[in-house]
């Protein structure tokens, strides 16, 4: 019972919304059949206007049953109401068995190959996920345990001395390292729950409310200054408020870490620039340095978590960025917006992100 009740959700799934695509779509060539009935005495584009409403039927909706009971309903509605006898169901004449079974055929046809492309998209959806996922392990098996054995061995070191060989200044500088590294933990962490906010199933539940851009630029920066204080930080909006759907604290994460991202490897970085412009029907939001810009070689590899682990320079220089920027993108991608970086022409990068000024529902 269980499998049989499996394989008519899977196959056979009612929806509100596929009763509504399939009235709308009778309707619409119900009344297209009847406008062209008014002005000839031809019947013959009657049931392609129909086969034609099965196939949109079969796009539109789940499954097979929505396209097999409109192409029933079509050649039921074909021989009753628009091709002679009217009013009137008679399939003895000749050709109607061929139209029902085309019509049949198409709905079929059409549905089968919808549900197998929708799974395949699925599927792929699920291992763009796991590997999404893959690449968070990766990246967090490695860098997690750098930190973590730079603060026991610096506290391991504070405690054993005793206060006898080491200085208070060498003691104090190495317990900066281990708040530096426990600062960094602490934001590692706060990627990885926004990760899961935003993982699988999650995505349609991003709680998407008008914010005012300034406003959430006020709280990123504020944020950001309260870690770093030694990087200019400003910001250019436009003298209109500009009101944007968006879950705001996703948001603010995003900008902090492209913050974070600007100071940490752009090396040289001593300001950082926010601006928000609007830009037809999205509004750009952007994060510029005049550090050293970004290699070449990992431009294409930014967002996507696969930034290797080792490298041209030491395993700080990569610490972070992957899986920083991995979050920003599917953050950036979960309220229906793009993300892609660029370096300067007068030095710096700039990483830029769209946002839809319109809540569509993603």
């Amino acid at each position: 019972m269980s499998r049989l009740k499996n394989f008519l959700k899977k196959y056979f799934p009612l929806s509100s919304s596929g009763w509504i695509i399939f009235l709308a779509a009778m309707a619409v060539a119900s009344v297209l059949c009847w406008f062209l009935g008014r002005i000839t005495t031809s019947d013959t584009h009657v049931p392609m206007i129909f086969v034609l409403a099965v196939l949109v039927v079969s796009l539109c909706t789940e499954g097979y049953f929505y396209g097999i009971l409109a192409a029933v309903s079509s050649v039921l509605g074909v021989n009753y109401a628009f091709t002679y006898p009217y009013l009137k169901l008679d399939f003895s004449i000749y050709g109607y068995p061929l139209t029902f079974m085309t019509m049949l055929a198409v709905g079929f046809a059409v549905s089968t190959l919808t549900t197998r492309l929708k799974s395949q998209e699925k599927l792929r959806a699920e291992s763009e996920r796991e590997k999404m996922r893959a690449n968070l392990l990766r990246a967090v098996s490695h860098d997690l345990r750098t930190p973590l054995t730079a603060i026991s061995g610096s506290i391991a070191t504070v405690l054993e001395d005793g206060s006898q060989a080491l200085s208070r200044q060498q003691q104090r500088e190495l317990l900066l390292d281990a708040k530096q590294d426990a600062d960094w933990l602490c934001r590692m962490v706060e990627n990885l729950l926004s990760i899961t906010r935003i993982s699988g199933d999650e995505i349609s539940r991003i709680n998407k409310q008008e914010e005012i851009v300034e406003e959430v630029f006020s709280e990123a920066v504020m944020n950001f200054k309260k870690r770093f204080d030694d990087v200019k930080v400003s910001v250019s909006v436009p003298d209109e408020v500009l009101l944007v759907p968006m879950d705001a604290m996703l948001i603010e994460q995003v900008i902090f870490n492209l913050m974070d991202n600007a100071r940490t490897h752009g090396r040289s970085t001593t300001e950082i620039r926010l601006y928000a412009r609007p830009e037809g029907a999205d509004v750009a939001i952007g994060v510029e340095d005049n550090g050293v810009g970004i290699d070449p070689e990992t431009m294409p590899h930014l967002f996507d978590g696969s930034l290797p682990l080792s490298g041209k320079g030491a395993v700080d220089t990569t610490r972070c960025m992957g899986i920083g920027l991995s979050v920003c993108r599917s953050i950036v991608e979960a309220h229906g917006g793009r993300i892609h970086a660029e370096n300067l022409p007068s030095g710096g990068a700039r990483v830029e992100f769209t946002l839809p000024l319109e809540n569509k529902g993603v």
